[in-house]
C-alpha cells in the first residue's frame, strides 16, 4: 500500500500532515524495540496455549451456569488454567469481581484479621486504596475492623528501601504488598527481578509475612510473574491486561491455596467458597481474551514505547523515559497545566470506536481525592487494556496513558492527542 494512501485515511481521522510526518520520524527508530516485545509476546502466547491444553478446555467450558453456578466445568477449568499460567497453587477467576480495587480489598479483608498489621513496601498505595485501608476514612474499611497499617516509603529515585522496610516490620506485620505499576505516581515501575529481590529480602526479616503483589497493568509484559518471584497471592482486574479486551467484567486473584480460600470464602460465603458463583455467560469471553492476552498487552507496549518518544522529543518529562525497559503498560507524561491534560485525554477519545463525539471533562470520581479525567471510548466500560487515558486534576498535571487493543489504534490514539495538543497551541512540531 502507497504511504499517499495511508496518509489520506490518518488525515480522514483529523490528524494533519505535519503530525503524521512527526509520529512517523519517531517510529522509524523503533523496530529494534517493538522486535523483543514481540519476541516476550510469543513466548506469553505459548504459556496460554499450554496451560489451556494441559487442562484441557473443552467446548463444554463455553457454556453458561446461572442460580447458585453448581458445577461450573468452565469457571472450574478456568481457575485451573490461570493457576499455570501464574505458577500458583490456586486461582478465584470470576466476574463478580467488579474491579481491581475489589479484587486487592477482597485479598486484604480476606487474608487479614483483628491486631494484623498491613505494610506498604511500595510507599504510598494507589488513590482507591486509601479508603480500603482507613488512610482516608470509609466505611468498611482496614482500620474498622483493627487492623492497622505502615508503609515504608521508596528511596528518592522510587526504588525500594530496604532499610525502611526492614525498620517498618512489626511482630503483628502479617501481610506486605507490593504495588508493581506506579498509580498516580511518576515513580518506576518494578520487574519482576526487583520484586523477587524485595521478596527474598523481607522473607530474611520475617519468614511467616504474606506478601501480596497488586499485578495491575503488569501481566504478559515481562516472561515472568510474581508468584514465580516468590509472592503468596497476585491480584489484577479482567478489563485491563488478561482479559485481553473481551472479558465484559471480572478479577483475579492467584496464589498459594490457603490466600485463595480465603479470598473465596469472603466473596462468597463461609462454608460455600468456591463452589458457588454462576459464570452468567461470561466464560467464552474469559477464555478468548486471555488466550489473546499476550498479543494485546504487546500492542499496548508498543503505543507506551511510542508516546514516550514523542512527547519526550517534544520536551516533556515522561516516565519511564523512552529508552528504558517497561515492566507495565502505562506511559506517564508530564504535561505541566490542566488544559494540556485536557487536550491530550480529548485527543485519546476522539480516536476512539466508540463515543469519538463525547468530550471528556473532570469529575469527582468516587475513590479519589481529586478531579479525574478519563478519556476511554471502549467497547467495555472503563477497560484500561483498551485505550485510554487519565489523570488527576493535580500539579504537576500527569496524564497516564495505556491501552490499545492493537498498535495501530495505540498509535492513533498518540497521534490524536498531539493533534488536539498542536491545535491548543501546547506544543509546536517546527
Amino acid at each position: 500500500m502507497s504511504g499517499t494512501l495511508m496518509k489520506e485515511q490518518y488525515q480522514k481521522a483529523g490528524i494533519s500532515p505535519e503530525v503524521i510526518a512527526f509520529g512517523a520520524k519517531i517510529e522509524e527508530g523503533l523496530s529494534d524495540r517493538f522486535h523483543k516485545i514481540d519476541e516476550i509476546a510469543e513466548y506469553n502466547q505459548m504459556k496460554v496455549i499450554l496451560a489451556m491444553q494441559k487442562n484441557q478446555v473443552s467446548a463444554e467450558c463455553m457454556q453458561t451456569s446461572t442460580g447458585y453456578g453448581y458445577n461450573d466445568i468452565g469457571r472450574d477449568t478456568l481457575e485451573e488454567v490461570y493457576a499455570d499460567i501464574f505458577c500458583s497453587e490456586a486461582a478465584l477467576v470470576r466476574p463478580q469481581i467488579t474491579c481491581g480495587t475489589h479484587a486487592l480489598a477482597l485479598a486484604l479483608l480476606s487474608n487479614l484479621r483483628p491486631g494484623d498489621e498491613l505494610l506498604s513496601a511500595s510507599g504510598r498505595p494507589y488513590d482507591t486504596l486509601e479508603e480500603v485501608i482507613g488512610i482516608r476514612p470509609s466505611r468498611g474499611s482496614l482500620a474498622e475492623y483493627g487492623i492497622t497499617y505502615r508503609q515504608a516509603d521508596l528511596t528518592a529515585d522510587g526504588h525500594f528501601d530496604f532499610e525502611a522496610i526492614r525498620e517498618a516490620i512489626r511482630p503483628n506485620t502479617r501481610m506486605v504488598a507490593i504495588q508493581r505499576s506506579r498509580g498516580y505516581l511518576t515513580r518506576p515501575s518494578f520487574s519482576v527481578d526487583e520484586i523477587e529481590e524485595v521478596i527474598t529480602f523481607i522473607r530474611g526479616v520475617k519468614k511467616d509475612v504474606c506478601i501480596m503483589v497488586d499485578n495491575c497493568y503488569g501481566e504478559f509484559v515481562e516472561t515472568r510473574e510474581p508468584v514465580e518471584a516468590g509472592a503468596d497471592l497476585v491480584v489484577g482486574s479482567l478489563i485491563k491486561n488478561p482479559g485481553g479486551g473481551l472479558a465484559p467484567a471480572g478479577g483475579y486473584l492467584a496464589g498459594t491455596a490457603e490466600c485463595i480460600e480465603n479470598a473465596a470464602v469472603r466473596l462468597t460465603s463461609p462454608g460455600l467458597g468456591k463452589e458457588v458463583g454462576a459464570s452468567f455467560g461470561v466464560n467464552q469471553s474469559f477464555y478468548q481474551g486471555l488466550f489473546l492476552s499476550p498479543v494485546v498487552v504487546s500492542g499496548a507496549l508498543k503505543g507506551a514505547i511510542f508516546a514516550a518518544n514523542c512527547y519526550e522529543t517534544l520536551g516533556f518529562p515522561v516516565f519511564p523515559n523512552g529508552s528504558e525497559p517497561r515492566h507495565d503498560i502505562i506511559q506517564a507524561v508530564t504535561l505541566g497545566s490542566e488544559e494540556g491534560v485536557v487536550a491530550f485525554c480529548e485527543g485519546i477519545q476522539a480516536a476512539a470506536p466508540v463515543d469519538s463525539h463525547v468530550h471528556p471533562i473532570p469529575w469527582d470520581m468516587p475513590g479519589y481525592d481529586s478531579q479525574v479525567i478519563m478519556a476511554a471510548g471502549a467497547f467495555v466500560q472503563g477497560s484500561s487494556i483498551e485505550l485510554s487515558a487519565d489523570g488527576p486534576i493535580r500539579e504537576p498535571y500527569n496524564v497516564y496513558f495505556q491501552g490499545g487493543l492493537t498498535w495501530y489504534h495505540a498509535k492513533l490514539g498518540i497521534l490524536s492527542s498531539m493533534q488536539k495538543m498542536l491545535e491548543a497551541g501546547l506544543i509546536s512540531l517546527a
